[in-house]
């Protein structure tokens, strides 16, 4: 009864620090008050502000870019990361075990020495860094995650339906489309969400393959807004939006998963 009692308050103890502070900035997003803390009333102004793009021209471009890097990134490492998780699942014993090991490399490597090899790669190849850069560096360490997220499924699904289908006449991709890719469907779309989010929320990388073409994102805008000696106000309101749509998604996702199950 004791440890279940423990167990109750330190799963709730956890929960509160991970989402109090954006609880916070929730709140403060419906308020005008220039300085996170300050509540100076009820009002929508900063909601209002955000949304007139002519106020704050940087910070909608740094969305725009930001939203465009992350959904094509999402997009190309779902398409690679399914396909190398189907050919991991395929191999032997022994060399499965090493490309798994070989794709855990970049989940486990620090953000910062991802960017710098990045950096030095292009660099060393004469490529101009700007929103190219940065689209291939956010593929690059997304397609390992979509990778993690459709093996369980693979794991999971009967090995005798891809030969059966074989059998019936199906060609190679014509199985592959058919079996395989509903199979894993619930895997895929867990890794173009997660690879989504990663994306949206990286900056070590970013800032390293960026390059001095103007070009911003908001983890990059975030960083030089603090620099100046405060953020804008209108990140509140950005940042609360931003939460509300991903935890949509999530619930979505998880619903349409619990229903297939069933």
């Amino acid at each position: 009864m004791v440890k279940r009692i423990f167990a109750q308050v330190y799963l709730w103890i956890l929960l509160v620090l991970l989402y109090a502070p954006v609880l916070i900035i929730v709140i403060f997003s419906f308020t005008e008050a220039k300085v996170l803390g300050n509540w100076t009333g009820f009002s929508l102004n900063l909601y209002e502000s955000l949304m007139n793009s002519g106020t704050h021209h940087s910070l909608m471009n740094a969305l725009v870019n930001t939203v465009a890097i992350a959904l094509i990134a999402a997009v190309v490492s779902t398409l690679l990361g399914s396909i190398a998780a189907v050919g991991i699942f395929n191999l032997r014993a022994r060399g499965r075990k090493a490309m798994n090991f070989v794709n855990t490399i970049p989940i486990l490597n620090g953000d910062i020495i991802t960017g710098v090899s990045l950096f030095l790669l292009f660099v060393s190849l004469g490529v101009t860094q700007g929103f190219t850069t940065v689209v291939l560096a956010h593929i690059t360490f997304c397609t390992p995650y979509v990778v993690l997220s459709v093996l369980p499924r693979l794991k999971q699904m009967n090995p005798n339906l891809y030969e059966a289908a074989l059998d019936l006449g199906a060609t190679p991709m014509q199985a592959l489309w058919k079996v395989i890719v509903p199979e894993i469907r619930p895997g895929m779309i867990s890794g173009f969400l997660l690879a989504l989010t990663i994306s949206i929320d990286d900056f070590a990388v970013t800032v390293f393959t960026i390059g001095n073409q103007g070009l911003e994102t908001l983890s990059t805008y975030i960083y030089a807004d603090a620099r100046k000696g405060g953020l804008t106000p209108e990140l509140r309101p950005l940042s609360a939006i931003i939460f509300v749509v991903i935890l949509v998604l999530l619930i979505i996702v998880n619903r349409r998963a619990g229903r297939v199950k069933k």
